[in-house]
């Protein structure tokens, strides 16, 4: 697979390409925002589709067996972790499962609790439900980022969260949270008997093999108190097939879910999204290792570029993800300022920082599942509007 062939997006209805006018008022940029890459799909999944496609008939679908064994085998493999059928519910997407997790498993009053700056749904899922929305900010320095676990537990002390949203890997910052980390949390929450729901759709994508450990692989008790997210959809770019599968141990919890599913028709599944799934769990480890050395080398391409020509920007390498979080503080510029200095001097297209929370105003989120030269081109662009401004 060459992830460095340039493949054209736009006209194809593209979110991240073609609707560049509505997102930032001007075609004129160039996109390195929304979470999908701009590579084909592994070569086992576009041959795996296709064939399927050709079959010709798209009719209700369910999983098979096979597509349940795909999905216990990778989980095993990847995250040594050993899970069981039963426990895997299939679901359209992450999003729709967090609402639906927020409306089944609060009451209104309620509170939930998400570690900013993070993936903006985390505040609207909440928000949306009428759920109030309780904030355990990340502790930052020098661009690492950690819990502040002694906020946290002063927050649920409260009584009235009942929820709590993870990021595991974390969207924007790129942390892969330890397992010392993870534990600590865990007693935490058991300590306050507060749910937590794991997004955990990054996994895949994470620089040291086994470094991300499954919330719910931690041990028994922390089984029975979650609920795992977990989707191919960003490992394998695969996003616009809608498919995600939750892992639930704890019966009880499952049992509940899959109401909620059945309340709001949610659970059915799409034939090509069942067949690209199942074909990426099967065949696209080999493509994923290579993905991330390419993805590796973005990544040190940009921190570097930073380091030796823009001082103004400092960046620290993410342990996961193809995101990279910049901090643009410096610059003295923040908010819809920040935007449109970027959008205006740089053309570039990012995600605004504050759009993850307050605590991300100043910085930017730079999509890096691209092209070496489309990298490139957006430092060539970010040096030039930054010396300019310079004078």
């Amino acid at each position: 697979m060459d992830f460095n062939l340039h493949i054209d997006r736009t006209r194809t209805n593209s979110y991240k390409w073609d609707n560049r006018a509505a997102v930032f008022g001007t075609e004129d940029v160039l996109p390195m925002w929304v979470a999908d890459m701009d590579f084909q799909a592994p070569p086992a999944v576009v041959r795996a589709v296709r064939e399927r496609i050709e079959h010709g008939v798209f009719g209700y679908t369910y999983p098979s067996p096979s597509y349940y064994e795909s999905i216990i085998n990778w989980m095993q493999n990847r995250h040594n972790w050993t899970i069981e059928k039963e426990w895997i519910q299939f679901c359209p997407g992450v999003v729709p499962a967090l609402s639906l997790i927020v409306e089944k498993f609060t009451e209104p009053g309620d509170q939930v609790m998400i570690q900013t700056p993070v993936y903006p749904p985390f505040h609207s899922v909440v928000k949306n439900h009428g759920r109030e929305l309780v904030l355990n900010p990340l502790l930052e320095q020098d661009g690492y980022y950690s819990m502040d676990f002694e906020d946290m537990e002063s927050k649920m002390a409260g009584g009235k969260i009942k929820l709590l949203i993870l990021c595991s890997p974390h969207n924007p910052v790129g942390r892969v949270w330890t397992k010392e980390e993870l534990q600590r949390l865990a007693d935490i929450c058991a300590k306050w008997n507060v749910l937590v729901v794991s997004d955990e759709i990054h996994a895949d994508l994470v620089f040291e093999a086994g470094s991300h450990p499954p919330f719910a692989s931690l041990s028994e008790d922390a089984a029975q108190r979650s609920i795992i997210c977990t989707a191919p959809s960003k490992t394998f770019n695969i996003a616009g097939l809608n498919t995600a599968n939750l892992i639930i141990p704890n019966k009880e919890l499952r049992v509940k879910f899959s109401k909620a599913l059945e309340i709001h028709a949610m659970g059915s599944a799409t034939p090509l999204g069942l067949t690209a799934a199942e074909a990426a769990y099967r065949e696209g480890a080999e493509w994923l290792d290579a993905l991330l050395d390419h993805v590796r080398g973005n990544i040190d391409y940009v921190c570097d570029f930073c380091e030796e020509h823009l001082p103004e920007v400092k960046v620290r390498r993410p342990e996961g993800t193809y995101l990279l979080w910049l901090d643009f503080r410096a610059l003295g510029l923040k908010g819809k300022e920040l935007s449109s200095f970027l959008i205006a001097e740089a053309k570039l297209g990012l995600n605004s920082g504050d759009s993850f929370g307050t605590d991300g105003d100043g910085f930017m989120r730079m999509n890096l599942g691209c092209t070496r030269a489309t990298v490139e081109e957006a430092m060539r662009r970010l040096e030039a509007a930054i010396s300019k401004r310079r004078g």
